[in-house]
């Protein structure tokens, strides 16, 4: 290597947009030591270093601690090195772009809720996110809750947060299905529509644990589906006379009256 390409600590420091302290740190910390010598005996880097400290300043840059660097950097002596250190970074960068657009995602998603709710709740933003973490899609429906729901929610899944999923990707699944029925012209009754009422009431009861006290907050969250967004609002308007049936006739066929019935 000629000597005009190596370079002088205070050189790199300028060419590289850090400090000589903070090369004299990287140095010191065995992360980036100089490559070459002048005649005279003073550390010159060489354009290796420079492919290397590039590498420390976009680890850096990414969140990585000294330490996660240190264990993140690859040699640079062959080709098949340096491109093996490339794919390495591109997949660090890479996730780190999904979990940023994650992050954007769910800000976005919570900025729509706030204007939706059109009154300050940091209780209920709080709820939201922590559902938009969980990546679960049903972060909307707490709005329409009441406070006494969203402890019952809480208490019963805590513990258990997949299981609060699995209800509402059964609540989907079942919407569809009906969909699916009518736009086949295939209307169900019978059997078919008490089967389909008892796996709704037992998404019910999976989600109220049994406490029958909870059906009228429940209705009361049915009954604002005009208030929801467009396509759980066109989903749920289309399967709601249908579930209406299918729960009647689940209910006669296996001899449950509820509390509001029994009244009557």
């Amino acid at each position: 290597m000629e000597q005009r390409e190596l370079l002088t600590v205070g050189q790199l420091a300028a060419q590289m947009g850090v400090t000589v302290r903070t090369l004299q740190y990287y140095d010191r910390e065995g992360l980036l030591k100089p490559s070459a010598k002048s005649p005279g005996g003073r550390r010159l880097y060489t354009g290796k270093d420079v492919v290397r400290l590039h590498q420390i300043q976009s680890l850096k840059y990414l969140g990585f601690s000294l330490q996660q660097i240190r264990e993140n950097l690859f040699s640079l002596d062959t080709p098949q090195q340096v491109a093996l250190a490339l794919a390495h970074q591109r997949e660090v960068v890479g996730r780190q772009i999904a979990e940023l657009q994650q992050a954007l995602d769910a800000i976005t998603a919570l900025e729509k809720e706030v204007v939706q709710m059109q009154a300050v709740d940091f209780k209920k933003y709080a709820e939201i996110v922590t559902l938009l973490q969980q990546k679960n899609e049903g972060y909307w429906i707490v709005k329409f809750f009441d406070d006494s729901l969203m402890e019952h929610i809480k208490d019963r899944f805590r513990d258990r947060p997949e299981q609060g999923l699995a209800v509402f990707d059964t609540w989907k699944a079942l919407c569809d299905e009906i969909i699916a029925m009518q736009e086949a012209g295939d209307i169900p009754d019978g059997d078919t529509l008490a089967d389909i009422g008892g796996r709704w009431w037992a998404m019910v009861t999976e989600f109220t644990g049994g406490d029958l006290s909870l059906l009228p907050q429940l209705s009361a969250f049915a009954d604002s589906k005009s208030q929801w967004g467009d396509e759980f609002r066109q989903r749920q308007e289309r399967v709601t006379p249908v579930l209406e049936q299918a729960l009647g006739a689940y209910f006669q066929k296996a001899g449950i009256r509820l509390p509001e019935q029994e009244e009557h």
